[in-house]
This record gives structure tokens, C-alpha cells and sequence, in this order.
């Protein structure tokens, strides 16, 4: 008996969708042709994801052709869809992680981390940390609110992967990448705990994003792992680039589905650039 293909949608409601991010998504969506599309609402981030956003992304998708079987809109066997809505799940990851001794509080600050913090690749958003606040033995701690935790890697354990797109991967831990943040003492958890704890839940048996998150796949791997939970399939896309050979991001507004929409192009003309 085969096992029903679980794929998913991730938008983050900062800003008005672009180009690039469509054809991800629109990726996602030809592979989940024959199973289930989860759209997931990751709107973690506080001072920038507005409602307005989060319109504005089910609209872009939904005129571009787009269409899940699960989702904040439409509902589903795995509600919410919604991250915010979630705080319980990830808090609970977290406890779990503090009581193995997989997590530990960090005082530093960004000013500190700015200054001890090793030089990292471009194409990876979080620097290698020093261990400045990591414990000297693998020990137990209590939750507390207000507090940075990170997550405790295994030095030098390689973590390979096969991308269904890429290929052969590989990571290194303490090297590639260090002791990673997954909960913010704001009160919310990191993109690679939500993230994990997520797929898991809403059982996706892929995940399609871009390759500037490969790494951040080396981490949530390990944190599947020591939490106990199934690794999904990968397949990370290659990156839509503007004329400079920068990566599309949302401050490229001219390339912003809404844009091009009201330029008259239409999905079919963009569908028919991302099959190129």
C-alpha cells in the first residue's frame, strides 16, 4: 500500500508575494498532483506579517491557479493552519528538548553574537555560534519565559541527505553550522523548530522550498531526530535571480505577483516561464 503524498505551501505574510516564491510554490503544487497540497500560514513574525499580507497571499496564489485541500481557508484534519495559532505545539517541543538536554538558554545578545559569532556562508541566515553559553555536560534545564534557547548540536556528526532535485547533500555539525536558536525570548519558537514540529504534525512526506535552505534541512533533520519524528522527502528548487544575480526577495516589487498582474500579464504567461 503506497503511502498518500503530503506536500505543502509555507507563504510568510511579510510582504506581497514575488516571483520567485510563486514558482516554488507552483513547483509544490505540481507534485502534489496526485495526493494532498497543505498551504501553512508562517506568520511568526510579529512586527512585519499584517493581515493585509495574508489576504493579499491567498488571493496571489488562488489567482495564479493555485489550489491545497487544506488550509487557514478552507480548514482540514490538522487545523490550525495557521502558526500563531500553534504556540502550544512548539512550546511543548521545546520542554522536551530542555528536559533531554538537547536545549539550553543563551544570555548573549545580538551586539554579542555580532561580535563572537564566526563568519558564515551567503547563502545561510544565522552564523556559526562560538558556544559561549552552551553547558559543559549534556544537562537538563527548566523552561522559562523570556528566555533565547539554543539547540545543542552533535559536533562534527555528518548529516547527509539525497535531494530529489539537487541531489547528494551534506553538513557537518559545529562546523557548517553551530548551537542554533530555536525559541526567541519574545516568546516564539525559530523557523527550524516551528517548521519541524509542523511537518510533522500535518504529516507531509515532502517538503519543496528553495535551495538557500538546504542547510537549515541539515538542522531540522537533527532536530527531527532528537525529537522523535519522521524526516520528510526534500526537493529544493533553484533560486529566481534578478538582472543583477541577486536572489528575488520581496523588496522586488516590480516582480511582485501583483505587479505583473496589473501589468496584464496573466498566470498562464507566468506558469509557462516557471516550465521553462
Amino acid at each position: 500500500m503506497s503511502i498518500l503524498y503530503r506536500g505543502r505551501i509555507a507563504p510568510t505574510p511579510t510582504g506581497y508575494m514575488h516571483l520567485g516564491h510563486a514558482r516554488t510554490f507552483w513547483i509544490a503544487q505540481q507534485r502534489a498532483a496526485s495526493g494532498v497540497l497543505v498551504l501553512r500560514n508562517e506568520d511568526l513574525d510579529r512586527q512585519r506579517c499584517r493581515p493585509e499580507f495574508t489576504a493579499a497571499m491567498l488571493e496571489d496564489l488562488r489567482w495564479l491557479g493555485l489550489d491545497w485541500q487544506e488550509g487557514p481557508d478552507v480548514g482540514g484534519p490538522f487545523a490550525p493552519y495557521t502558526q500563531s495559532d500553534r504556540l502550544p505545539l512548539y512550546e511543548d517541543a521545546l520542554r522536551r528538548l530542555l528536559a533531554m538536554g538537547r536545549a539550553y538558554a543563551c544570555t548573549c545578545s545580538r551586539k554579542d553574537l555580532a561580535r563572537i559569532a564566526a563568519p558564515h556562508a551567503e547563502d545561510d541566515n544565522e552564523p556559526v555560534y562560538d558556544n559561549h553559553c552552551r553547558p559543559d555536560g549534556i544537562t537538563s534545564q527548566p523552561f522559562a519565559a523570556g528566555v533565547n534557547y539554543r539547540f545543542r548540536v552533535p559536533d562534527r556528526e555528518v548529516i547527509p541527505f539525497t535531494d530529489a532535485n539537487l541531489g547528494s547533500q551534506q553538513f557537518v555539525a559545529g562546523k557548517d553550522f553551530g548551537d542554533f536558536l530555536i525559541w526567541r525570548k519574545d516568546g516564539l519558537p525559530s523557523y527550524q523548530l516551528a517548521c519541524v514540529v509542523d511537518d510533522a504534525a500535518m504529516r507531509i512526506t515532502e517538503v519543496v522550498r528553495g535551495r538557500d535552505l538546504l542547510k537549515s534541512t541539515a538542522r531540522q533533520i537533527l532536530l527531527q531526530q532528537a525529537l522523535g519524528l519522521p524526516t520528510p522527502a526534500y526537493f529544493h528548487t533553484e533560486l529566481m535571480l534578478d538582472d543583477h544575480g541577486e536572489r528575488l526577495a520581496k523588496r522586488h516589487d516590480a516582480l511582485a505577483l501583483r505587479t505583473l498582474q496589473a501589468q496584464g500579464i496573466s498566470p498562464q504567461q507566468l506558469i509557462e516561464s516557471f516550465a521553462k
